[in-house]
């Protein structure tokens, strides 16, 4: 199997016949839409309770993507497993027997996995969207007004990018257990509380989550997210660099060790 579609294809036929995969998926959109308009049903009813300074920076479009912060640790499974389920089995010996140029294998097995979390993710942050301007009500912003495409679609393109980052530190690791066991809590728990802290902010705010996530924003500094070095576009920038530094850090491991 040498041409590159023929690869695409056999990558395409992994992922949607292992239901693991496609059940991450499922609970990334899930999960995101659901804890998303549960949160917005929240802010529209305590609203008149928040500090006035919250109420100032209040943004409806940030408010739709509350639950983001629990989707993406489903996204984050996703990549891990696309990427470990065949080291876990033993695939990966098949897989590079067949597709013996391994940069080919990677590329093809990245680019699908890619295209189906971007799909995913765009059709969870347009569906977050909308249920969630229609829960805010009086409180809501419409689609057409500025930045705020660019901030759906951003978010979309935020959980391609997690699901990337995750692949290329699984193709590092070779491990699914390794793997989530360093994403998970990093994401989860340790850029969280770094960030929380004025001490270790400014450190936290170049990490890909932090950095990525401020594309999803319409009004700088919203839900106490506090103010960064860099816009929308440039923190999306930060998170591809991260993105990439892991993408080149499987391929280096990918080709210089057996599998």
């Amino acid at each position: 199997m040498s041409s590159f579609p023929a690869v695409l294809r056999s990558e395409w036929t992994k992922i949607r016949t292992v239901a693991s995969t496609t059940w991450t998926l499922v609970a990334a959109l899930v999960v995101t839409v659901g804890v998303s308009a549960g949160l917005c049903a929240v802010f529209n009813a305590t609203f008149n309770d928040m500090p006035k300074e919250q109420q100032v920076t209040f943004d409806p479009t940030l408010a739709s993507f509350a639950g983001m912060t629990l989707g993406q640790l489903a996204m984050i499974v996703f990549g891990v497993l696309v990427v470990g389920t065949e080291y876990s089995s033993g695939m990966i010996r098949t897989s590079l027997a067949a597709v013996p140029r391994r940069g080919s294998f990677l590329a093809g097995k990245l680019i699908v996995a890619t295209g189906l979390a971007l799909v995913v993710g765009l059709v969870t942050s347009f569906l977050s969207f909308f249920l969630g301007q229609a829960i805010l009500g009086d409180r809501s912003i419409g689609i057409d007004e500025p930045n705020v495409l660019r901030a759906v679609i951003g978010a979309g393109l935020y959980m391609a990018m997690i699901a990337l980052f995750s692949m290329g530190v699984a193709t590092i690791l070779r491990s699914s257990m390794l793997s989530l066991g360093i994403l998970m809590p990093f994401f989860f728990l340790v850029s969280t509380i770094l960030g929380a802290v004025s001490a270790t902010r400014k450190v936290a705010q170049y990490f890909p989550d932090q950095a990525g996530s401020k594309i999803m924003q319409v009004v700088p500094g919203a839900m106490d997210s506090g103010e960064a070095p860099y816009g929308p576009w440039g923190g999306f920038g930060i998170m591809a660099l991260w993105v990439l530094a892991a993408v080149l850090g499987g391929y280096l491991v990918l080709r210089k060790r057996d599998a």
